[in-house]
């Protein structure tokens, strides 16, 4: 019989420190991947500080949100679309479309008709955008790049034909685009809770939200399980239109005019912001909130570039790499390929 060495009332020895692994990390990232985004966009405002000091402050925070509300919006119709495994990149002349219709038909229509027409020639390329995706399965992308250069040689058309025609943006939209009057914060603030709130709730206690997750996730089985994928498509980019007119509206706004490439610009800035956002391209895995803060980031990075008193071409390369190596480390951080 073995006889038991040591008191027979030792304390057990202690667990193990349990430290977070690189698989832990890389589930935080990216399941919650507006943590290291806020971290990162609080660093780009202390080095604008740091570059500028004096810059950052509450009006300084009124300007760079005004700024990215439009962008912000345009990136919710790359997420949507993302979610699904597709990009709209006809959001650019479908805004700026919907500016240019309000401020030429506003002074023979009255601003509400106007805004009605816009939306309503928005909604029709949006659909016309749906029906090619979803019903004869042309690629996202060539569908939403062939429906934007249509868009825009019909606009240089009715540009052309409205010559003669007055122009004026509503009052009402240059007051949302232009104003600081909540304290302060921009006026679009009235436009873009609303939105952010019923996109927010929309992806994650609806049906049609968990829909657009399972289409990118797995299109055959949605199909298989009852959903009517086209369906859904064609919400999806009617939707992506309808957002696109309401950030033309505000860029229109904000800059007071409105010509057919006005949004251009912001298109793959969108895309961007939503990729730094968390939302896969491959579809299935993504969500709003993450956009809206990589929108800022955006923002505030081009308010720094500005800071530093580069170049243009520079600020542009910049700008892009820096993009690239956002994105580049978000995937490697979480693992996606």
């Amino acid at each position: 019989m073995t006889a038991n060495v040591g008191p027979a009332n030792a304390p057990a020895p202690a667990p193990a420190a349990v430290t977070p692994t690189d698989a832990t990390w890389r589930r935080v990232f990216r399941d919650h991947p507006i943590v290291p985004l806020s971290a990162l966009l609080v660093i780009l405002v202390v080095v604008l500080e740091i570059v500028q000091p004096g810059t950052v402050g509450l009006t300084w925070a009124g300007f760079a949100i005004r700024a990215a509300i439009p962008l912000a919006i345009l990136a919710g119709c790359q997420t949507l679309a993302m979610l699904t495994g597709g990009i709209d990149l006809s959001v650019g002349t479908i805004g700026s479309m919907v500016a240019v219709i309000v401020a030429t038909q506003s002074t023979d229509q009255g601003p509400v008709v106007a805004i009605l027409l816009g939306l309503a020639a928005a909604g029709l390329a949006g659909a016309a955008n749906g029906v090619g995706i979803g019903v004869f399965k042309v690629h996202p992308l060539i569908m939403t790049l062939g429906t934007g250069l249509f868009v825009l040689g019909l606009m240089a058309a009715y540009q052309l034909a409205m010559n003669n025609a007055g122009t004026e943006l509503p009052a009402a939209i240059v007051w949302l685009g232009q104003g600081l009057d909540l304290a302060g914060m921009p006026n679009s603030l009235i436009v873009f809770v609303p939105i952010a709130a019923v996109i927010l709730f929309g992806l994650r206690s609806t049906g049609y939200g968990r829909l657009l997750f399972a289409v990118g996730d797995n299109p055959i089985a949605a199909r298989l399980s009852g959903a009517r994928v086209w369906q859904v498509l064609v919400v999806l980019y009617v939707i992506s239109a309808l957002l696109a007119a309401i950030a033309g509206l505000l860029v229109a706004g904000l800059v007071n005019t409105a010509t057919i490439s006005l949004v251009e610009v912001s298109v793959l800035p969108s895309v961007a912001a939503a990729v730094i956002g968390g939302t896969s391209i491959m579809g299935g895995r993504g969500g709003y909130a993450g956009t809206i803060v990589g929108a800022l980031i955006l923002t505030v990075l081009s308010a720094l570039l500005t800071a530093l008193s580069l170049p243009d071409a520079v600020r542009e390369m910049l700008f892009g790499l820096i993009i690239v190596a956002v994105a580049a480390a978000y995937t490697r951080l979480t693992g996606e390929a």
